[in-house]
């Protein structure tokens, strides 16, 4: 089994079935990886930006590593099949889009990797949105309503309260 193929399997194991939304990631992230300099020796180099939260996203984690927790996978909900990824190190990115039916998922899809393949199933450009900040490490405080700890980029203040998201009575004259 070649290496495509392997990490293809790992992607399918992750992600629990084969799909077609499981191969648009595998694929955009095939195709990031030839348009953006990785440093794959680098924790947090490879960065995405997803614009949604499909299946897609599963291939991404496996075979770039961006993951949420570690502030390397964000999302831009639009509902379209397009992946912005970065490479902190060199500086370089790229937006891929899908623009054409994804073919079958089958057991061999080395040749879909192939440039000249996803070159003309995706949109390449550049990222349209900045290079996010890497993720920050925050203090927790003790919500003074229900007692839960929260983040402090999350922790709102109410007539001098410490408040979670949760207990925060939010202000809104256009609250419907």
């Amino acid at each position: 089994m070649n290496d495509i193929q392997r990490q293809w399997e790992k992607c399918i194991d992750f992600h629990g079935h084969r799909c077609k939304g499981l191969l648009a990631g595998f694929l955009a992230s095939a195709y990031a990886m030839s348009l953006v300099d990785f440093d794959s020796d680098t924790d947090e180099d490879a960065v995405c930006i997803s614009e949604n939260d499909a299946c897609g996203i599963d291939a991404i984690q496996v075979v770039l590593g961006c993951t949420a927790g570690r502030g390397s996978l964000l999302f831009h909900m639009t509902g379209k099949t397009a992946y912005s990824f970065y490479g902190r190190k060199s500086s370089q990115n790229c937006r891929i889009i899908l623009k054409g039916e994804l073919p079958d998922p089958g057991r061999d899809i080395e040749g879909y990797c192939d440039p000249g393949f996803l070159s003309r199933l995706f949109d390449a450009g550049p990222a349209r949105i900045p290079l996010p900040e890497r993720a920050r490490i925050f203090d927790t405080y003790r919500c003074d309503d229900c007692g839960e700890l929260a983040g402090a980029n999350w922790i709102h203040i109410q007539n001098g309260r410490k408040l979670c998201t949760d207990c925060y009575d939010r202000y809104d004259r256009f609250h419907v």
